[in-house]
């Protein structure tokens, strides 16, 4: 049985990714992200890339992303290293970016 209260279970049973409400009232979609070279150690970062969504929903209107919240010696270890992430947790780190964006300019 897998779990969908985890980033990567959720993945796996409905094959999208999740959608959130932002602090904002705006809507967002989060995916695993990989950068495609290692970092300075050799290990591969992997971050939550949030694609805030237009108002009618037909086309992405922006995004935020998170830090690098975890790490492997492979692209696809990284990425497995995100997915026991809860969908609290996910959606935490949403709303801390979307606070830290308060007064800046939207590009």
């Amino acid at each position: 049985m897998t779990d969908d209260l985890t980033f990567g279970g959720y993945l796996d049973k409905h094959e999208r990714p999740p959608a959130f409400e932002g602090s904002d009232g705006e809507s967002y979609s989060a995916e695993i992200y990989v950068d495609r070279e290692p970092c300075d150690d050799g290990r591969f970062g992997a971050a939550v890339l949030f694609v805030r969504w237009s108002r009618d929903g037909t086309r992405p209107a922006g995004h935020l992303e998170t830090e690098f919240l975890a790490f492997g010696r492979t692209p696809e270890e990284a990425g497995a290293n995100l997915r026991p992430l809860t969908l609290y947790e996910v959606k935490e780190r949403l709303d801390g970016l979307i606070e830290g964006r308060k007064g800046l300019a939207d590009w």
